[in-house]
């Protein structure tokens, strides 16, 4: 591993082509149309039959198409539970103290369990809050809450009250996600139904 310092390159004064910015026009508008070239090519040899030739664009077409998301990815979150089930939460608030958008809002409770001083009476997330940056999952001493569920942000009603997740939505995704279940395929099976019903409403108008 290397020891040099990294130094920051110092912005340099632009020079007076670059002050006319014609010639940056320039090559902005040659970047985008060679891409767009590239990609139609590419695209036309697909569709005549060369499908060896990669996909010259990103599109996925949700939720017919599932992407995979990387390892790191910061999806859904869930409280993650101890081999009997409980919650491991402490309510230490640790996550809520970190949390730069406030999202999340915890009651916590005195338990009889002699071993455990409090755990979360109510424990909920404003996902329309949410920025996803993982601080809680960074700040929690206890790993009682993660965000590895795969799965990107819910899609829900009008009402802002359905984004907002409590202990019980997020407890059950951990029993799927320790059961071995897909996340992923599931939500993208609910949303093709859901496509499915608001297509046949429409038909009927």
């Amino acid at each position: 591993m290397s020891t040099k310092n990294t130094v920051m390159k110092r912005r340099e004064p632009l020079t007076l082509l670059e002050k006319l910015y014609v010639i940056e026009i320039a090559k902005g508008v040659s970047f985008t149309f060679g891409t767009f070239l590239k990609n139609f090519f590419r695209g036309t040899l697909r569709f005549i039959g060369f499908k060896s030739i990669p996909k010259h664009n990103t599109t996925v077409y949700y939720p017919e198409e599932k992407r995979e998301y990387p390892a790191r990815y910061r999806g859904r979150h869930r409280l993650t539970l101890k081999d009997d089930g409980s919650i491991k939460c402490t309510s230490c608030f640790l996550c809520a103290t970190a949390c730069p958008a406030k999202c999340i809002y915890i009651e916590a409770q005195e338990t009889e369990d002699k071993s455990v001083e409090k755990f979360p009476h109510r424990y909920e997330i404003d996902t329309l809050l949410c920025i996803y940056c993982g601080y809680c999952v960074e700040a929690c001493p206890v790993d009682a809450i993660r965000m590895d569920s795969g799965v990107h942000p819910e899609v829900y009603g009008t009402d802002p009250k359905q984004f907002i997740e409590d202990k019980e939505v997020l407890m059950a995704r951990s029993k799927l996600v320790d059961k071995g279940d897909n996340l992923l395929d599931m939500h993208l099976e609910k949303m093709q139904q859901i496509e499915k019903i608001e297509l046949n409403l429409k038909k009927k108008k």
